[in-house]
């Protein structure tokens, strides 16, 4: 990126961890750290990254901006709350930025997301104006039918398991937002509804969402590993 180009992240930690337990799983604790703070400190510490935009709940509201206060990272630069969907969620997100030139989207539920993938990111969309992380399926995918059956196998070799970061050229997602379709899961199904090509660039095994109890105790492993 050079260096009159602005990035904005947008870290959408609105979810109300229904899978969890009882756990809000954005402040529970892994490997001494909230979830959440995981995600902030590995944006605040990629240098392409200018400012940080957290969408959260409105329960947490307060105390997100303790998180903020009590860690002192310099790109939070605003806390808002999120809507009822997650594209709800992002659009209040965007709503916050004074036209960057480009802006990464992030789960606050990956954790285990480091400065250099979000570099690649960075550097996958500048050929298409958009990009997502992605990992080959390594499990046999059927799709089922109706009854229960299987209706077909689909080729393991073409398919991908999409993450976040995901990334986009302002103009693009912004545009996406405006023309939203019916919900979708991720914004790159947004922008490539509108006829965009969305690049795929390598994420991680390890970049894994935490979704359900096991998630933290997989991902704490997985610290382990790395030596954190």
């Amino acid at each position: 990126m050079t260096d009159r180009e602005k990035v904005s992240a947008i870290i959408v930690a609105a979810g109300d961890s229904q899978r969890m337990g009882g756990i809000d799983k954005l402040f529970a604790p892994l490997a001494g750290r909230p979830v959440l703070a995981r995600v902030i400190d590995a944006f605040e510490a990629c240098r392409d990254v200018d400012e940080i935009i957290i969408v959260t709940s409105q329960k947490n509201m307060e105390r997100c901006r303790r998180l903020v206060a009590a860690e002192g990272w310099r790109k939070v630069r605003e806390i808002c709350p999120g809507g009822a969907r997650r594209r709800d969620s992002v659009a209040e997100g965007l709503k916050r930025l004074a036209n960057p030139d480009w802006v990464i989207i992030h789960d606050g539920a990956r954790p285990l997301v480091t400065a250099e993938l979000i570099s690649r990111g960075l550097a996958a969309a500048r050929g298409t104006g958009s990009a997502t992380a992605a990992i080959p399926v390594s499990d046999t995918v059927k799709l089922a039918a109706p009854d229960g059956t299987v209706s077909q196998t689909l080729p393991r070799q073409n398919l991908r398991a999409v993450q976040t970061p995901q990334v986009f050229r302002y103009d693009i997602i912004k545009k996406a937002h405006e023309n939203a379709a019916p919900d979708v899961t991720d914004d790159a199904s947004l922008v490539e509804g509108l006829g965009y090509q969305v690049a795929l660039y390598p994420g991680a095994y390890d970049n894994i969402k935490i979704t359900i109890p096991l998630d933290l105790i997989i991902a704490e492993a997985l610290l382990k590993a790395r030596g954190q």
